[in-house]
């Protein structure tokens, strides 16, 4: 698996499994396979409820820990200083880890400076590798970046070809943030998986839309993390690094963009 280097040295799986909406059995299963089919970035949150099935998911697989790279996120509701620093000890035990590799604040809500002072304090001590943020906007991560001595690593954000955020994108790649996907295939929304432009790509280099999709991804140096619970989209979401799009094929992909969210409701 390819990495990236975010900008405290430490080395980020470019492509990851995601695990929304995978608990109980179907959690601790999805995320076993995924690990034995070689993803090693694994990306879970407090509020999707499976922080137990991520972890025994992880523990099944049998890889050892360090080969991992597990990331999960503080919701709204836990935001503040000590609220943070308990609601990441209950993670961990949930997890059963010792550590994480990238904690982030999932909503830019509530005391935002006292979770930011209580994450800094945990990465300083050695619990958590990387500190970052989710669906912040630029202004919102100078105003860390403004305020506190650790820049945030990562900015996880809404990312498809329906929602490109260039404009993000190119501010985290000024600042040496990490700009990673979320919904990288959009749950299939909007026709993604059968969208004729993606398709004609694909036929070219005998890839499927979500193959084409998580290329572009990647050649836009964007971490994504698709979900699925299907074995076989699994081994194909992986099977990407074989072929390049051209920039013909990159522009008629970025031509796609809608510049809105497809996720009205999570707003």
């Amino acid at each position: 698996m390819e990495t990236v280097t975010l900008n405290n040295g430490v080395k980020m799986p470019i492509l990851g499994f995601g695990t929304l909406y995978l608990r109980d059995e179907l959690g601790v299963r999805s995320v076993s396979e995924a690990i034995s089919l070689g993803y090693r970035l694994i990306d879970t949150a407090t509020i999707y409820g499976n922080e137990e099935a991520v972890g025994g998911g992880i523990k099944r697989s049998g890889v050892n820990r360090e080969e991992l790279f597990v990331t999960s996120k503080l919701w709204v509701d836990d935001s503040g200083y000590e609220s943070t620093k308990k609601a990441f000890e209950t993670s961990l035990t949930k997890l059963g880890l010792d550590y994480l590799d990238l904690y982030l604040i999932h909503r830019p809500r509530g005391d935002v400076h006292g979770t930011w002072r209580a994450m800094e304090e945990l990465y300083k001590d050695g619990k958590i590798k990387a500190i970052g943020v989710s669906n912040f906007t630029p202004e919102q991560i100078n105003d860390l970046i403004d305020n506190f001595s650790v820049k945030p690593a990562v900015n996880q954000i809404e990312t498809h070809a329906f929602f490109l955020q260039a404009d993000e994108l190119e501010f985290l790649n000024e600042h040496n943030i990490q700009h990673e996907a979320w919904s990288p295939l959009a749950q299939g929304r909007n026709g993604y998986f059968t969208n004729p432009t993606l398709a004609k790509i694909g036929e070219k280099y005998g890839k499927s839309n979500a193959q084409v999709a998580l290329r572009w991804h990647y050649q836009r140096g964007i971490v994504a993390i698709p979900r699925t619970q299907q074995k076989a989209h699994m081994e194909e979401n992986l099977n990407i690094f074989d072929f390049e799009l051209d920039e013909s094929d990159m522009q008629a992909i970025a031509a796609l963009d809608l510049n809105k969210t497809q996720f009205p409701e999570w707003e």
